[in-house]
């Protein structure tokens, strides 16, 4: 398994039973990147609701909880180097979402003509 793959698998364990903060509920992990050095890595998750205060506040908790998932990430993955989280909002399911509406209405209008 590769790094990436192991350190996403094992955050969104983290997340799912040990991370207490209230602000963090409905979080799905989409994708892990790090660098080749493994110095830092992007978290990319979605949350529901998606709308701005509760991104805002998952981001938040993310943050906060971000030097506790390091440490255990370090315990868990046999790496060099435990990597820095940076955690992103992946709008590419809310875009998915979107393009899927405006082609199901362009062939609904189609359809009318």
């Amino acid at each position: 398994m590769r790094v990436a793959e192991q350190i996403h698998h094992e955050l969104a364990e983290l997340i799912r039973s040990e991370v207490k903060d209230p602000r963090v509920g409905m979080v799905t992990l989409t994708g892990v990147e790090l660098t080749p050095d493994y110095a830092h890595a992007t978290v990319y998750f979605t949350v529901l609701p998606d709308d701005d205060d509760t991104v805002r506040a998952t981001l938040e908790g993310l943050q906060r909880a971000s030097g506790f998932m390091r440490g255990q990430i370090g315990r868990r993955v046999r790496i060099h180097t435990t990597p820095e989280f940076r955690f992103v909002l992946d709008r590419s399911t809310l875009r998915g979402l979107e393009m899927d509406r405006l082609i199901s209405e362009a062939n609904r209008l189609q359809a009318d003509e």
